[in-house]
């Protein structure tokens, strides 16, 4: 009985050790346990995010999917997003962590992070979705493959930042426009 029980926790311990970084891009399911590391990156915690945030030298890069409105509405059917709040100044590139890209899509990525770090690759990036979001990871890593060299993955997201009372609340954004 004893033994049954350890294994049992011993398998329940494994259960919930953190994925290994796959070799590609991770695809769907994407709300799941993920790694702890990303080859390349640094990987922050709430704490040294807000440290970053108040220094105000890093650029902070939400890419939270957004709802598309379905093709086959109505003619006439009202459509909202869902509204998306982010850490103050945080530069929202919705739709940008997906295993694979369209062409449009990677084109809007880049142009986001030119955008947002002024040309500079070696300008800082903090890059964050969700807690246990894999689209961050996917978007930190096409980051460190288009050369940019300060890669910061936030993993915690939002859900995170919450969590430290002296942090700033967070605010409406809304998605990036390519000029």
């Amino acid at each position: 009985m004893r033994l049954a029980l350890v294994l049992a926790m011993l398998a329940g311990a494994a259960l919930a050790q953190a994925p290994p970084e796959p070799e590609g891009y991770r695809g769907p399911p994407y709300a799941a346990p993920v790694p702890e590391t990303l080859t390349g990156a640094t990987v922050v915690d709430t704490a040294t995010a807000a440290a970053l945030h108040r220094e105000g030298k890093a650029v902070f890069i939400d890419v939270m999917p957004r709802d598309v409105r379905p093709a086959d509405l109505p003619e006439g059917t009202i459509w909202r997003d869902t509204p998306r709040d982010s850490m103050p100044g945080a530069i929202w590139l919705p739709n940008t962590g997906f295993q694979a890209l369209s062409p449009k899509e990677d084109a809007y990525l880049r142009a986001g992070l030119d955008q947002a770090t002024q040309g500079d690759l070696d300008r800082p990036i903090v890059i964050f979705c969700r807690a246990d979001c894999w689209m961050s990871w996917n978007v930190a890593k096409r980051a460190l493959e288009v050369g940019y060299t300060e890669v910061i993955w936030y993993p915690d997201g939002p859900e995170g930042w919450v969590t430290l009372p002296e942090n700033p609340p967070l605010q409406r954004v809304e998605p990036f426009e390519d000029p």
